[in-house]
């Protein structure tokens, strides 16, 4: 049976490549950081056979605890401070969790001397492109990262690359354009759209907030996406591939097509109030990326349409908000 060690295992692609990887017979282990809290409880309840290890990326020794413990065949490094706003306002615990976490983990790897039994996968982001220097984006475009957030995948993106080259380990990287679901958390913009338009149409509310709904982004579904990353550590060689629909849609596009999954009538500014408070510092203004290596070596691509995927969070959204008083 394989076994596979996931890092941010409660968060929405956490959920998604367990639920995956249980269905192929895999034994799952997961690290989570301190006590238990709300998404832990509710992921154990979802996931009772998935056996959940305290440890932090931000401490070595605990990293090396956990694999020694588990000896796992293959590692998915998801954990990260992924909210690209909280970023600047917690710069220096980024870079620590999300950039310094990937080095102690294959570092980790390397102490163990399990370099040549583990495969590992290293989420990096489409938010390293940041300022883009071509459209569409491959894995040959320049990174030019706008945020604390994108320059720490950059850091940890390209300690994957060092490590492969350097000690023959076998890393794959994953850089994923947006994507979205079901379990997405509450403060990214996109649940923060599907959650409220539900509220609006069961009568709970009548307006809400966004900040600029200009941004393009090249949005996916995380249900497909969580099957590129399995497929990437199944692959006879490592390497590096963009993960995306290779379709842009504006933060406007996402709201117009929530209002049509809730039947909801009218114009975005019917709904929507422009707050200058959620602007970040520096914006990504156009991301779309270009899967045909994927495609091509994989066999991947997505198979969910943005109203597709809208339709997915907005009937969710409607189940959870029906249930509350």
């Amino acid at each position: 049976m394989s076994i596979a060690l996931i890092t941010g295992i409660t968060g929405q692609d956490g959920t998604h490549l367990t639920k995956l990887l249980l269905s192929k017979g895999y034994e799952v282990h997961g690290v989570i950081n301190g006590q238990k809290n709300a998404p832990h409880i509710s992921f154990q309840a979802m996931f009772p056979e998935v056996t959940l290890h305290h440890a932090d990326l931000t401490d070595l020794s605990s990293l090396i605890r956990v694999l020694d413990m588990v000896r796992p065949n293959e590692i998915y490094n998801l954990g990260a401070i992924s909210f690209v706003g909280l970023s600047f306002l917690q710069p220096e615990l980024t870079a620590d969790v999300t950039g310094l976490g990937c080095l102690r983990l294959l570092e980790s790897i390397r102490q163990l001397h399990l370099e040549d039994s583990v495969k590992f996968y290293q989420a990096s982001s489409s938010e390293m492109f940041g300022k883009v220097r071509e459209v569409p984006q491959t894995e040959l475009t320049p990174f030019h990262p706008r945020s604390p957030y994108g320059v720490a995948k950059t850091f940890a993106h390209y300690t994957s690359v060092n490590y492969r080259e350097a000690y023959s380990m076998f890393i794959s990287t994953g850089i994923l354009f947006n994507h979205e679901g079901e379990h997405r958390g509450y403060e990214f913009v996109t649940r923060k759209i599907t959650s409220n338009i539900a509220r609006i149409k069961l009568g709970k509310q009548s307006r809400f907030s966004l900040g600029d709904l200009n941004p393009q982004r090249d949005w996916g579904y995380a249900g497909d996406y969580v099957e590129s990353m399995w497929r990437m550590l199944q692959n006879p060689t490592p390497d590096d591939f963009v993960i995306a629909t290779g379709k842009t849609h504006s933060v406007r596009d996402f709201v117009e097509a929530a209002l049509i999954s809730a039947e909801l009538k009218g114009n975005v500014e019917d709904y929507v109030d422009y707050d200058i408070n959620m602007k970040r510092p520096s914006e990504v203004d156009l991301l779309i990326g270009d899967a045909s290596k994927a495609k091509s070596i994989l066999g991947w691509e997505p198979t969910t349409s943005l109203h597709q995927l809208v339709d997915i969070m907005v009937q969710n959204d409607m189940k959870i908000e029906s249930l509350k008083s």
